[in-house]
Order: C-alpha cells, then sequence, then structure tokens
C-alpha cells in the first residue's frame, strides 16, 4: 500500500513541479534592470554630447563676446571730433526762427535758414564777417556775435537787416565799428579795441529808434558825435575820454533844449574830471556817473 502511494506521488506532482515557469517577480525584476542600465547609459551620452557642444558653443560665443567688447573698446578710444561741415541745424540748434550756434568753436558765420530772426553765435572763434553772411537773410531782428574773435566786418555786412533791432558785437576785436541798420535800438560793443578814429561822425546820427548804446571797456579819446535824441543809456565806461563839449550831450546855441529820454551815462573810469564840465550836463537830467573831484 505505501509502495503505491509513492508511486502516485512521483507520477502526479513531480512532473507538475518540474513544468511551472520561473517566478515572475523575479523575471520582471531583471528585465527592469537590465532596462534602466541601457537607459542611463543612453541618457549619459547623450548628456555627454550635449555639453561638449554647449562647451564649444560657449567658447565660440565668448570669442566673439570679446572680440565685439574688443572693439567696442577701439571705438570708444577714438577722440570726439567736432565737424563743422554739418548743415547748420545739426551742428546748431534751430528752433521756431531762432538759431543757436553757442560755444562750438566755429570759425565763420554758418549758413542759416531764411526764415531766421534771432541768432546767437556767442563765444565762438569767428573771425570775420563778410557781406555774403546775411544778404539773403532779412528776417533778422537780433543778432549776438558776443566772445569770439571778429577783428574785420565787411562794409555793408549789415545794410540789408531792415528789421535788425538788437546787434551785440561785445568781446571781439574790433577797432571801428561797421555801418549799422537803420531800425537798431540796441548796439552793444563792450570790451572791444575801439578808439575814436575807428566810429565815423554820422554813425549814430540816423538811428532814430537807438535806445541802448555800450561802448564801455574800450579805447575811445572822446564821446561819439552826433548822438540821437532816443538814447536812454549810454555807456562808456572805461575808455580813454579826456574831453567834453558843451555840444556833446546838449546844444550850445539852445539853452533850454532837454534831452529827456537819457536815463544813464556811465562815464567812470576816464581820465577827465567831470565837474570841469558841467555846461556840458545842463540839458540832461541826471549827471552822469563818474569822477568829479
Amino acid at each position: 500500500m505505501k509502495t503505491l502511494q509513492t508511486t502516485f506521488f512521483l507520477f502526479v506532482f513531480v512532473p507538475l513541479v518540474n513544468s511551472a515557469p520561473p517566478i515572475q517577480q523575479e523575471s520582471l525584476q531583471f528585465y527592469e534592470y537590465d532596462t534602466d542600465v541601457t537607459m542611463g547609459s543612453l541618457i549619459q551620452q547623450d548628456y555627454e554630447m550635449q555639453s561638449k557642444d554647449i562647451r564649444k558653443d560657449g567658447t565660440n560665443v565668448s570669442l566673439d563676446t570679446s572680440l565685439r567688447l574688443q572693439g567696442d573698446d577701439s571705438e570708444r578710444n577714438v577722440p570726439p571730433t567736432k565737424d563743422t561741415n554739418l548743415p547748420t541745424c545739426l551742428l546748431c540748434v534751430c528752433l521756431s526762427g531762432s538759431v543757436y550756434c553757442e560755444e562750438i568753436d566755429i570759425e565763420a558765420v554758418p549758413p542759416l535758414p531764411k526764415e531766421t530772426a534771432y541768432l546767437y553765435a556767442r563765444f565762438n572763434k569767428i573771425k570775420r564777417i563778410a557781406v555774403s553772411d546775411f544778404a539773403d537773410i532779412t528776417t533778422l531782428r537780433r543778432i549776438d556775435f558776443s566772445g569770439n574773435r571778429i577783428e574785420e566786418i565787411e562794409d555793408g555786412a549789415f545794410s540789408k537787416l531792415l528789421l535788425l533791432e538788437e546787434l551785440s558785437l561785445a568781446e571781439n576785436r574790433l577797432i571801428k565799428l561797421p555801418v549799422l541798420p537803420p531800425k537798431l535800438t540796441t548796439f552793444n560793443a563792450n570790451q572791444n579795441r575801439i578808439k575814436s578814429r575807428g566810429i565815423k561822425a554820422n554813425a549814430f546820427k540816423k538811428l532814430t529808434n537807438l535806445a541802448y548804446l555800450y561802448l564801455g571797456h574800450n579805447a575811445l579819446e572822446s564821446v561819439p558825435l552826433n548822438l540821437p535824441e532816443s538814447l536812454r543809456i549810454l555807456h562808456l565806461q572805461y575808455n580813454n575820454i579826456t574831453t567834453i563839449t558843451d555840444d556833446t550831450f546838449c546844444k550850445s546855441n539852445n539853452t533850454r533844449y532837454i534831452r529827456t529820454r537819457m536815463d544813464e551815462i556811465r562815464m567812470e573810469g576816464n581820465p577827465i574830471l567831470l565837474a570841469k564840465h558841467v555846461n556840458a550836463f545842463s540839458c540832461l537830467r541826471t549827471l552822469p556817473v563818474g569822477t568829479y573831484y
């Protein structure tokens, strides 16, 4: 009986054990492990390749950037230059009929737009004013050339400026005055080198609108003749004036004459005692500023 049971067990259960498939969990674990290794190696290779590309590209970018920076440095090292051949409204500032050409080292009057009414060309290196500078500009009302190096003004340079009311030639190197336009109200020639022989006898006679005349800090030996009745302010301080006549400001043949518009005359800094010329001021409402004793 025991022999039969043993034989039955061997024939039934042993084949079942031998034919059983491998453990699924172990097979699955092995497969996933192998897959992880394969995928990991691929990812690592791809990363290394990308890193090489990035390093390579980075080197190129750095080189290009370095070249650009070197180029920028070389451009910055170029000293700035002033191109005085530029069109006037690029070289200067043009705004609503006004042209501002101040402190730009120009040596001549630039071509102006035809509608220019106000020209400010102060503190430059202009040495000469020619007739052609304003030949086609008839709209000018104010010109300021203060602080230049003007030594010469051609005859007739301002003759066509019939609307000009204010003209400043202060702080230049003039030794004589040009012919002035007829409607001038203000003329400033302070701080030049003008002598009496550089002013014509009738230089101011026809300027019936002239109210402000500044001729201080020059080399005048006498007060200009034929000053217009319209004058309100006259500056002659720090010249070399030594004489004044009864007709300088007044009219010796008319004792009732009064110069009603004259408000101020400055004559300090001249080698003259004003007290010795009392009759020369009889027509004035106020005495000139200067030395009396």
